[in-house]
C-alpha cells in the first residue's frame, strides 16, 4: 500500500502520520512510499487507540501550557477590573484571552454559556482568580447589562408609537422538557383548529402560525398566534436581547413524567419574562400517568393550581387523544381576556416586529420569519433592522405559504428581500428607515458567519459587486439540554475563516426528527447529536437515504469534528518551486499543441515534467509542460545549468529562437485550520 494511501484512510498528512509512527513502535522509515499491506493493516487497526493517546497528551500539554500561563500571571500580579455583570466576549477581552478558550475553561467548571450571554461577578471573579488573575471589582453594572437595557428601552419605545391601539390576536409559545408532548400538542392544535381544512392546514413550517378557534358555544372566531420554535433556546436567544415576543405560554408537563429539570428552567424562562401562563398536564391517557403528583411538584416550585387556592389554570389534556385541547384553548383565551391590556397594538403605524427565524435558502438567499408586534407591515417597504436597512420586503408569504400583501399585529409572515440575514431576536423597526443606512454587505459578510448570515446572490446583484465565495459545512445539532445546545451554537459560531464557515440550518432539543433530515436532504452536510439519538422511523430513513448522521458525548469532539470537516474545504495550498531559466537557440519541429526545441539552460534546471513560462521581451506570452528532455540521442531526467539540450513542450504557443523559457514546479498541501485563532 502506498503511504500516501494510508494516510488518507487515517485522514492524516502524509509527513506527520511517519512522524507519528516510529513513537508507537512502527518504523516505517521517514521517507518510505509504500509500506506492507500486513502492516499497513495494524496500523490502521491501532490507529483509534494511538490517535486517543495522540489526544491525550494534545489535552496534557494544553494544561500544562494553562497551568504555565496561571502561574506567570500570579508571579507578574496581572489584575482585571470586573463588573457586576458581564458578556462572556467582554470576560475574554479583558483577560486578553481568545472566547473559545475562555468558553472551554467555563465549561469545564460546569458553566456551558455562549459568546454573548451575561455572568454574575460571583461566577467571573471564580474563573478569573483560578486562571491566575488578580480580581478588583468595579462599581456599577457591567456593559452587557445596559445594552440589554437599552435594546428592551428601544424595543418599549416603539411599540409604544401610535395612539390607535385596538386589540390583537395573543402569541402563544409553547414549552416544556423535551418528549413532555410540545410537539405533539402543536400538531393537536393545529389539525383541529385551522378554520379552512380544506386547504391541508400547514404546508410551510416557519417558525410560527396562526390557527383560528371556533367557540362552540358563541360560534364567535378567534384567532391565536403559535410561535413553533425548536425547543425554547430561540425564545431565551429573543428575551436575552430585550425582545417580549409572546404575550402567553403554555407550560407542557407529562403527567407520566412530572417535573424535569428542563421543566424547572422553562418556569424560570416563564417567570423573567414576566408571562401569563397555562399549566397543559399532557399524557393523562397513560397508564403511569399521575396528575396529582404533578401538581404537587409544582406547586412546590411556586406553581399552584387554582383548585388548590393558586392563580395558575391548569388542563389535563391528551395531545395524542386530542383530548380537551378545546378546553386547553378555552382557558387560554380567558387568560388572553385578562389580560387584554396589553395585548394591544396600533396598526397604523409602520411595522415593529421580531426575527424569530432566520435562514438562507438556496434558491431565494436570506430569509426570515417576522412576527409582527405593531403597525403594518407592506409590500416595497424597507427592512430596517438594528438601525442599518437590511434591503426591501420583494414578497411575503403567511404561515400557509400564500403570498400576501400586507401583515398585521401578531403575524407571522415570511420575508423575502434580506440582502445579509439577520439574527433570531433582532428587531425590525420600519420607522426609523428615516436617516438609516444601508448595510455595508461586505462588512456585515466578513463579521458574520453560519448560515444566518450568508450573502445571497440577489444581495451581490443589487450591490453590483462580487463577495468573496465561502465553502459551508451545513450541520443541524440536536442536543439534549438548553445549556448544551447554546454552548455548541456558541463555539461553532466563533469558528471564523476568509474561506469556509459553519451554516447551521437546523438546530433544536430533543431527538433526531424526519423534518431535520429532511433539511440535510434538501440542502445537505450532517446532523450532529449531543447526546439524543434518532427516532426508530429517522434511523431507518438515515440509513435508507445514507444520511450523515454523528452522535457525541463531549462538545470538544463535536467541535473537533466541525474543523476537521471545515478543513476538507479548504483550498489545497499551492507551491510553486522556481527551477530555471533556458534560452531557446534553435526550433526543431511544430506540431499542432507541441514543439519540439533545442537551447541552453543559463541558471538552475531544466527538469522533464516540469511547468514552463514563456517569455519574448520580458513578457509572459504563453505557459506549457516539459513532456521530454534529452541531450544528444539520451532521454534524462533532468539538464543543469550550462548544458545545451533537446526539449519537447506540450504547449498552445508557438516559441522562437531567443525566447526565454522559465522552469518551475507546483505542489499542493492540504491547509489546517489555525487553532490560534479558532479558525
Amino acid at each position: 500500500m502506498n503511504v500516501s494511501e494510508l494516510a488518507r484512510k487515517l485522514n492524516i498528512h502524509p509527513k506527520k502520520m511517519l512522524e507519528i509512527l516510529p513513537q508507537h513502535g512502527f518504523d516505517i522509515g521517514a521517507k518510505a512510499v509504500k509500506i506492507d499491506d500486513r502492516v499497513a493493516n495494524q496500523i490502521m487497526r491501532q490507529w483509534k487507540y494511538i490517535k486517543r493517546k495522540l489526544e491525550e497528551e494534545e489535552k496534557a500539554k494544553k494544561a500544562a501550557e494553562l497551568e504555565k500561563e496561571k502561574e506567570m500571571r500570579k508571579q507578574t500580579g496581572q489584575t482585571v477590573g470586573l463588573p457586576d455583570l458581564i458578556t462572556v466576549k467582554d470576560f475574554a477581552a479583558r483577560m486578553n484571552m481568545p472566547v473559545t478558550k475562555l468558553m472551554s475553561v467555563l465549561m469545564k467548571n460546569g458553566i456551558l454559556a455562549n459568546q454573548n450571554q451575561n455572568l454574575d461577578y460571583d461566577t467571573v471573579a471564580i474563573v478569573a482568580a483560578d486562571l491566575g488573575f488578580t480580581v478588583q471589582k468595579e462599581d456599577g453594572a457591567g456593559a452587557g447589562k445596559e445594552i440589554e437595557e437599552d435594546k428592551t428601552k428601544e424595543l418599549e419605545n416603539a411599540l409604544a408609537r401610535g395612539g390607535h391601539k385596538s386589540g390583537r390576536p395573543p402569541v402563544v409559545v409553547v414549552m416544556g422538557h423535551v418528549d413532555h408532548g410540545k410537539t405533539k400538542l402543536l400538531d393537536s392544535i393545529r389539525q383541529t383548529n385551522v378554520v379552512d381544512t380544506e386547504s391541508g392546514g400547514i404546508t410551510q413550517h416557519i417558525g410560527a402560525y396562526q390557527t383560528v378557534w371556533k367557540d362552540p358555544k358563541t360560534k364567535t372566531e378567534r384567532a391565536l398566534t403559535f410561535i413553533d420554535t425548536p425547543g425554547h433556546e430561540a425564545f431565551t436567544v429573543m428575551r436575552s436581547r430585550g425582545a417580549k415576543v409572546a404575550d402567553l405560554a403554555i407550560l407542557v408537563v407529562a403527567a407520566d413524567d412530572s417535573v424535569k429539570p428542563q421543566t424547572e428552567e422553562v418556569i424560570q424562562i416563564i417567570k423573567a419574562a414576566k408571562l401569563p401562563f397555562v399549566v397543559a398536564i399532557n399524557k393523562i391517557d397513560k397508564e403511569t400517568a399521575d396528575v396529582q403528583r404533578v401538581k404537587t411538584e409544582l406547586s412546590q416550585r411556586d406553581i399552584v393550581t387554582e383548585e388548590w387556592g393558586g392563580n395558575v389554570p391548569m388542563v389535563e389534556i391528551s395531545a395524542k387523544q386530542k383530548l380537551n385541547i378545546d378546553k386547553l384553548l378555552d382557558v387560554l383565551l380567558l387568560v388572553a381576556d385578562l389580560n387584554a391590556d396589553n395585548i394591544q397594538a396600533d396598526a397604523t403605524i409602520p411595522a415593529v416586529g421580531t426575527i424569530i427565524e432566520s435562514h438562507v435558502d438556496r434558491g431565494t438567499g436570506p430569509v426570515a420569519t417576522i412576527l409582527v408586534q405593531a403597525g403594518t407591515l407592506k409590500k416595497g417597504d424597507p427592512i430596517v433592522v438594528n438601525g442599518e436597512i437590511y434591503g426591501k420586503v420583494r414578497a411575503m408569504k403567511d404561515y400557509t405559504g400564500n403570498l400576501i400583501e400586507t401583515a398585521g399585529p401578531s403575524v407571522p409572515a415570511v420575508i423575502i428581500g434580506f440582502k445579509v440575514a439577520p439574527e433570531v431576536g433582532d428587531i425590525l423597526d420600519v420607522g426609523r428607515a428615516s436617516g438609516a443606512k444601508k448595510i455595508d454587505v461586505r462588512q456585515k459578510y466578513v463579521q458574520q458567519t453560519g448560515a444566518q448570515r450568508q450573502l445571497s446572490s440577489q444581495a451581490k446583484a443589487d450591490d453590483n459587486e462580487s463577495e468573496e465565495k465561502i465553502k459551508f459545512l451545513n450541520v443541524v445539532i440536536k442536543a439534549d439540554v438548553l445549556g448544551s445546545l447554546e454552548a455548541i451554537i456558541g463555539s461553532l459560531e466563533n469558528i471564523t475563516h476568509a474561506e469556509v464557515g459553519v451554516k447551521i440550518i437546523g438546530k433544536g432539543l430533543g431527538n433526531v426528527t424526519e423534518n431535520d433530515i429532511s433539511k440535510v436532504e434538501d440542502l445537505g452536510g450532517a446532523i450532529l447529536g449531543f447526546h439524543v439519538s434518532p427516532t426508530p422511523m429517522a434511523t431507518e430513513t438515515i440509513r435508507e437515504k445514507n444520511i450523515k448522521f454523528l452522535r457525541f458525548e463531549v462538545i470538544y469532539d463535536l467541535i473537533d469534528w466541525v474543523k476537521q470537516e471545515l478543513e476538507k474545504l479548504l483550498d489545497k495550498e499551492k507551491i510553486v518551486t522556481e527551477l530555471g531559466n533556458l534560452k531557446v537557440l534553435a526550433i526543431f519541429r511544430t506540431d499542432r499543441g507541441a514543439q519540439t526545441l533545442g537551447g541552453r539552460v543559463e541558471s538552475g534546471k531544466v527538469v522533464k515534467d516540469a511547468r514552463v513560462r514563456v517569455k519574448r521581451d520580458k513578457e509572459i506570452i504563453g505557459a506549457g509542460i516539459v513532456v521530454k528532455l534529452q541531450t544528444g540521442q539520451s532521454e534524462i531526467k533532468e539538464a543543469p545549468q550550462g548544458t545545451e539540450c533537446g526539449l519537447r513542450i506540450e504547449s498552445k504557443t508557438k516559441m522562437a529562437e531567443g525566447d526565454i523559457l522559465e522552469f518551475y514546479k507546483e505542489e499542493f498541501l492540504v491547509r489546517k485550520m489555525n487553532p490560534g485563532r479558532n479558525s
